[in-house]
């Protein structure tokens, strides 16, 4: 079994954990959040992490948001920690108490009519243009249009 490297020395639990997550088939990236996670938990609980109450993962939880953590940060702990509950410690109802921080939805820019024009204006040839203005006005992404390729003009092809 692949040992993940820490500066403490492996407890009972911990090597529970990677049994478990190596039977699971987590990547080895994984599961060094995963103990990395579960580490900052005990450091907050200042005990193992298996003597822990709803009320502690409420209030680490709370820290976390506290401390400006963002919710990728913050739902990565989740899932640590809904690993450790639910697989190794078979404690379902402490991974219940674990909340999924929402993220914040973000709205796409949109170019004003003037910035719309400019940016028709700044590329160098008709053709450009109006490949340029089709996929602005289609609402098409950067991603949905960088793959396309131009047409071939043979005679077959009409």
């Amino acid at each position: 079994m692949a040992t993940l490297s820490t500066d403490a020395p492996t407890t009972p639990l911990r090597q529970r954990m990677q049994q478990d997550m190596l039977m699971r088939g987590l990547g080895p990236h994984t599961q060094q959040d995963y103990v990395r996670h579960v580490r900052r938990f005990a450091a907050f609980l200042g005990r193992a992490p298996d003597t822990a109450t709803a009320e502690d993962i409420r209030r680490f939880q709370l820290r976390q948001h506290e401390n400006g953590l963002g919710p990728a940060t913050i739902n990565g702990a989740v899932s640590a920690l809904r690993f450790l509950f639910t697989v190794t410690l078979r404690r379902r109802d402490l991974a219940r108490a674990l909340v999924v921080t929402r993220y914040a939805r973000k709205l796409p820019d949109v170019l004003s009519v003037e910035e719309a024009a400019r940016l028709l204006e700044a590329a160098p040839g008709i053709k450009y243009k109006a490949a340029l203005g089709v996929a602005y006005g289609a609402g098409l992404r950067v991603s949905e249009v960088a793959p396309a390729k131009p047409a071939s003009h043979s005679r077959a092809n009409c």
